[in-house]
C-alpha cells in the first residue's frame, strides 16, 4: 500500500461489512454507517469508526464506498452524506443497479463534486469475507489509481469495462453475470424438488454429473444449502436476488428481449419472498416448487 486512505463505507450488510473489514485489514482508516446501527458493531469492535449519519461517515474521506440495496437507496444516502463530502473525493459505487441508473448516479456524483467509479462486485459472502471478490469497474484513469488500494483490498482482481461510469458498462456486465448466477441457483432448487418428487436421491444426480462437463461447483453449493438446512445466514439473500432478477428482466425488455427463464426466476423469488423467506439464501427458491 502506497498510502493510508480514509475510507467511508456506507452500507454494512452481508457484502458491505466484509468489504469494510478487508479495507481495514489492508491498513486504511475506515468509518462505517448503516441504517441499522447494530450491523456496524462487529466492525467497530475491530477498530472501525461508527458514524451516526452518512454525512458524519464521509467527513474527510478520501474514498466513499456505497454497498446498499438499490439505486434509490444509493441516491438517498449520498444526498444525506453530501454535507460532509470533501470535494474531489472518490466514490466507489458497488451497489448492483440497473444500467438505466448509471447516468443519474453520474449526475449525482457531479452535483456533489465526487469522482465516480462504477464498481459492482461479483461474489457472495465467502469470497467477500476472504477479499476475493471480482470487481467490475468503470472510471477514468486518474481516479482508477486513487481507488486501486480499496479495490485491491476487497477483490482478487478488477476488470475495467470502460472510462465513463455514466454509460453503465460495469452495471450491464454485472446484470449479465447475475443472470447466470440466478439461473443456476434456481436450477439447483428445481433439480432437488424434482428428484425428491420422483423418489430419486439428489446425490445420485450429482454422481451422474461427477467429473463431467455438466458438473458445476456452484450447483453443488446451492443444492447443499437446500439439503442440509443451510439457507441462513444467506450468502446471497432472496430479497437482493429478487431485486436483481427484476433489473435483469427490465434490462432485457428495454432492448426488446423477452427472457422467459429470467421472468420465471423473478416470479419464483417473488413467491418465496411472499413466504417470508426474504433473508434466506436465494437457494430458497426451491420452496417455490411447492
Amino acid at each position: 500500500m502506497d498510502a493510508k486512505l480514509k475510507v467511508a463505507v456506507l452500507g454494512t450488510g452481508i457484502m458491505g461489512a466484509a468489504m469494510a473489514r478487508n479495507i481495514q485489514r489492508a491498513g486504511h482508516d475506515v468509518s462505517v454507517w448503516n441504517r441499522d446501527p447494530a450491523k456496524t458493531k462487529p466492525l467497530v469492535a475491530q477498530g472501525a469508526r461508527r458514524a451516526a449519519t452518512p454525512a458524519e461517515a464521509v467527513e474527510a474521506a478520501d474514498v466513499v464506498l456505497t454497498m446498499l440495496h438499490d439505486a434509490a437507496a444509493v441516491e438517498e444516502v449520498i444526498r444525506s452524506a453530501a454535507p460532509g463530502v470533501r470535494p474531489g473525493a472518490a466514490w466507489v459505487q458497488s451497489t448492483t443497479v440497473g444500467a438505466q441508473d448509471a447516468p443519474s448516479l453520474a449526475a449525482l456524483a457531479s452535483e456533489f463534486g465526487l469522482d465516480l467509479v462504477e464498481a459492482p462486485v461479483s461474489g457472495t459472502r465467502a469470497p467477500a469475507e476472504a477479499g476475493q471478490l471480482l470487481v467490475l469497474a468503470a472510471g477514468p484513469e486518474p481516479v482508477r489509481h486513487r481507488v486501486a488500494p480499496v479495490l485491491d483490498a476487497v477483490g482478487a482482481r478488477t476488470i475495467w469495462t470502460g472510462d465513463d461510469p455514466a454509460t453503465g458498462s460495469a452495471a450491464r456486465l454485472k446484470l449479465v453475470v447475475n443472470s447466470w448466477v440466478i439461473a443456476t441457483s434456481n436450477a439447483a432448487g428445481e433439480v432437488v424438488a424434482l428428484a425428491q418428487a420422483l423418489g430419486v436421491d439428489p446425490q445420485q444426480f450429482l454422481g451422474v454429473l461427477d467429473g463431467g462437463p455438466l458438473d458445476l461447483p456452484y450447483l453443488r453449493t446451492k443444492m447443499d444449502l437446500i439439503l442440509n438446512d443451510g439457507l441462513e445466514p444467506a450468502s446471497f439473500a432472496v430479497d437482493t436476488a429478487r431485486k436483481d432478477a427484476h433489473l435483469i428482466v427490465d434490462a432485457a425488455a428495454g432492448q426488446g428481449l423477452k427472457l422467459d427463464g429470467a421472468v420465471a426466476y423473478a416470479a419464483r423469488l417473488d413467491r418465496v419472498a411472499g413466504q417470508g423467506r426474504t433473508k434466506q439464501d436465494m437457494a430458497a427458491a426451491y420452496f417455490a416448487s411447492y
